[in-house]
């Protein structure tokens, strides 16, 4: 806070004797004379640019000297380009229709640029497509985007991967970071929950693939999704929406947002996600994972001059389902004894599964499933135009409270009657920088980051065992194990805390060595310190003296405990070679390094000959090597085709591995030598006339671990005669071979509906993708196998006024599984987190417009 201030006084210092601005305003029709909302209007020869609000009116200010000229682009209109002797008069601009596809707009290199002459892999989907396609999380998001990859068995244990990597698959681990990051406007959000969240607001998604590092603050070796609300507007502007479905679902949003002051304006949004359960508990006859979310977000927008933005955000997500339960999916005959087997164990205790068929959606789990989940924060930031470039300050606190409560056994037995890692984070946040062009050839970013962070057990994170542990535990034919009470409410508890800092100072540039070639070097200076105490206790159970009752104890849990303080420094970084022969054709190829910090466990150490491995308390830093090859092109007036081939190596790839230990019950993390992905993108884009459209991408891609020599064995090897297992060669978990998307609406003329101006669409989308192994150890058994979705929707839609449509996810109900999770102590049975079934339902949504 005390960064942006000073910023802000800097700012207002240098206005004071700068030279005189000129705003420039406007309104954006088409030939009809109705009003262009979200038109791109860009002041040429500058970063300058707005979008046209609800009514097509925008504004811009600017210090550039006059004659200027503007560009004008929206979908299915032609791009216009605009002369303007000065800015004295207001300025109607007139489109007309044409089949051309229009320039996407982004702002990831911190100016207003085209998407396709960034020479960068990019995905951008726009909040209007967010909202149509019912893309209310990331989750949903990714298929329309299938380099994309999100797993989440709970906000806690999410993994948001692009291009498969990037974070750890599976189950979380505290203490490492993730690799792709996660902005909004401009905010970094640190903990994996935050990509559960519902979307509120979204003007538009840029999803950028590959390493960022000299562009963004933190660091991320994977790429980064960089998310961008809609801003408050001194137009006075209301939508509400909502949505009506089957399984009681129901969805409601609103935003408003207006003038407060002549220089301050404000925007409140809101939404709202409710509904029921998709699996019955046949135990308690509730129906579970239901969908229960709130979310606010409020801006403040003040401009005391004409050079200077000051926006103040808060924003506040509650979520609090009875859900995230899985499914028992199968059981694999492991390598131990006939009387471990999961099949036997649960004839010993006289118990069945509910279900066969984990599409049947029946569990009888007898632990409560809860996951409370609360994120927010604040943040200021500072927009000053100096000289030819934008002066940024974002400064940020957020905040993440986790309550969970889990089933880890599956079944309505008492194995592991508590699961219970209840959780605190805070995390500060301060990134300044400078873009802009530095002289005619040279422009670029340049800035310094820094974030801290503070992770805390709230007050402890449980597992507690129930009556029937002693039989999935037992690994003898020792009649002790049967001793009553030996592990009834036997548990451990574990504090932990953990304080980072990381610190960085990035830059990129831009040199137009000719209008055609382009070099873009980047670097990057890392800094990172972590701090962790972790102290586990066992608790409970019967309490004895008996040596050999407490070794059966310590079979199942011991007590825990280190420290570790660590630090590391690293210089990273990119160069690109761009080089663009026509307006049509893009090349580029780029290569660079990336890193990703020391990690440290915080989910609990294997023990190996009864004794805890420490040496496993803190694992290597990842070193990533990237090499890139691209072509984006537009073949024809109404056509973009774009491809890549990208090739990534990783050293002292940080993993989580799942142990056959019950106390090590969310994994442990690990190093595996060296990994290799690599693959090839292709994404198109077509509009034939002005009402049909069409889209399409498709990746091919290719993991493999080229070296791990200790991996823990998968599932089925469990209680062979090694622990552990050389899997070089193996897949890397969670990446399909095969992956893509193809979608398209049809559309009619603007037509006079219920007093406005509207069309009649049809749209469709499709994604698929191939078989994927849910196992950090390659499995015969934990594969996923290939799924193809449809989701469609049909009805109509207005600028303003009202819009209404049905639509349907999961069109042909197709039973699939998102995840494969072994329970904890590798029995040999194992669940799928579920994809759901088919659903339907109505939007109605309503803009209404200040005349």
């Amino acid at each position: 806070m005390r960064t942006s201030l000073l910023t802000a006084l800097f700012t207002l210092i240098f206005i004071a004797g700068a030279v005189a601005q000129s705003t420039i305003k406007g309104v954006v029709k088409d030939n009809t004379g109705a009003a262009v909302s979200g038109a791109t209007i860009l002041l040429q020869g500058s970063t300058n640019h707005a979008i046209s609000d609800e009514v097509g009116e925008f504004t811009i200010v600017t210090y550039k000297t006059f004659p200027a000229t503007l560009r004008i682009s929206y979908v299915g209109f032609k791009t216009q380009e605009v002369p303007l002797p000065s800015a004295a008069t207001p300025v109607t601009v007139t489109l007309h229709p044409d089949d051309l596809l229009s320039e996407v707009v982004i702002t990831s290199r911190r100016r207003a640029e085209s998407a396709q002459d960034v020479p960068i892999p990019i995905s951008v989907i726009g909040g209007g497509l967010v909202k149509d396609a019912g893309a209310f999380n990331v989750n949903r998001l990714k298929e329309l985007i299938p380099t994309v990859q999100l797993y989440s068995s709970n906000p806690r244990n999410t993994t948001l991967n692009v291009r498969g990597v990037g974070s750890t698959f599976g189950l979380t681990n505290d203490g490492i970071d993730p690799g792709v990051g996660f902005y909004v406007d401009g905010v970094y959000f640190a903990r994996p929950a935050a990509t559960t969240l519902d979307f509120i607001d979204i003007e538009r998604i840029e999803v950028l693939r590959g390493p960022q590092g000299t562009l963004f603050g933190k660091n991320t070796t994977a790429g980064a999704f960089n998310i961008t609300t809609a801003a408050p507007s001194f137009t006075p502007n209301v939508t509400f929406e909502s949505s009506y479905g089957n399984f009681g679902y129901i969805q409601a949003k609103a935003a408003v947002t207006g003038p407060l002051a002549k220089k301050l304006a404000g925007r409140i949004s809101f939404s709202g996600t409710q509904r029921d359960g998709l699996i019955d508990n046949v135990a308690t006859g509730k129906k579970v994972n239901d969908i229960n979310n709130l979310g606010f977000r409020a801006q403040l927008l003040y401009t005391p001059t004409d050079r200077v933005k000051i926006t103040l955000a808060g924003d506040a997500t509650r979520q609090r389902p009875d859900g995230y339960a899985q499914v028992v999916a199968g059981v694999v005959t492991t390598q131990r004894a006939a009387y471990r087997q999961f099949n036997a164990i649960i004839a010993d205790l006289n118990y069945q599964l509910p279900s066969q068929n984990a599409f049947d959606r029946k569990i009888d789990h007898n632990t409560t499933w809860r996951s409370g989940n609360d994120l927010g924060g604040v943040s200021v930031n500072v927009d000053a135009k100096i000289g030819n470039g934008t002066l940024t300050s974002t400064s940020a606190w957020r905040y993440w409270n986790w309550d969970p409560s889990n089933d880890r056994d599956f079944t309505g037995l008492s194995v592991l009657q508590l699961s219970q890692a209840t959780s605190k984070h805070q995390q500060w946040t301060q990134e300044v920088r400078y873009a802009g062009d530095l002289t005619s050839k040279l422009s670029g970013v340049i800035g310094v980051f820094g974030i801290w962070q503070d992770l805390k057990t709230d007050p402890f994170h449980i597992e507690e065992s129930g009556d029937a542990q002693w039989r999935f535990s037992q690994n003898s034919t020792s009649e002790l194990w049967k001793t009553e009470g030996l592990f009834d409410g036997f548990g451990i508890k574990t504090y932990s805390r953990l304080k980072t800092f990381g610190g960085a100072v990035f830059g990129q540039l831009d040199w137009a060595i000719t209008k055609q070639l382009h070099v873009l070097p980047g670097l990057r200076y890392n800094y990172d310190k972590k701090k962790v105490d972790y102290d586990r206790k066992t608790y409970g159970g019967l309490q004895t003296t008996d040596p050999a009752l407490i070794a059966l104890k310590n079979a199942v849990y011991t007590d825990q405990a280190f420290s570790a303080d660590v630090d590391e420094s690293n210089v990273s970084g990119q160069i690109t070679v761009a080089y663009k022969p026509t307006q049509k054709i893009n090349a580029f190829a780029t290569f660079s390094t990336s890193y990703k910090p020391i990690g440290v466990n915080l989910g609990g150490l294997p023990t190996s000959s009864g004794k805890v491995m420490t040496e496993l308390a803190r694992i290597k830093p990842e070193y990533v090597t990237h090499y890139e090859v691209g072509l984006k092109t537009s073949p024809g007036k109404n056509a973009t085709v774009n491809i890549v081939y990208h090739h990534t190596d990783i050293k002292d790839y940080q993993t989580n591995v799942q142990t056959a230990e019950v106390g090590v019950n969310r994994g442990y993390l690990a190093n595996a030598e060296k990994v290799r992905v690599q693959g090839v993108e292709l994404d198109a884009n077509l509009k034939a006339g002005r009402f049909v459209s069409l889209y399409g991408a498709l990746a091919y891609t290719d993991g493999k671990y080229i070296t791990f020599k200790n991996a823990p064995v998968p599932l089925e090897e469990t209680g062979s005669a090694s622990a552990f297992k050389d899997i070089s060669g193996g897949k890397l978990p969670g990446i399909s071979e095969w992956a893509g998307s193809l979608g398209g609406e049809v559309k009619t003329t603007t037509k006079s509906f219920l007093g406005h101006r509207a069309n009649f669409f049809l749209a469709l989308e499709s994604y698929y993708r191939s078989d994927f192994s849910s196992s950090p150890s390659p499995s015969k058994f934990l594969n996923v196998d290939g799924y193809a979705l449809v989701n469609a929707r049909v009805g109509f839609r207005a600028a303003q006024g009202l819009s209404a449509f049905i639509w349907s996810r999961n069109l042909l109900n197709k039973d699939y599984y998102e995840q494969l999770l072994p329970a904890a102590g590798n029995a040999g049975h194992y669940a799928g987190v579920l994809g759901d079934q088919r659903t339907f339902g109505v939007t109605i949504r309503y803009v209404l417009n200040a005349d």
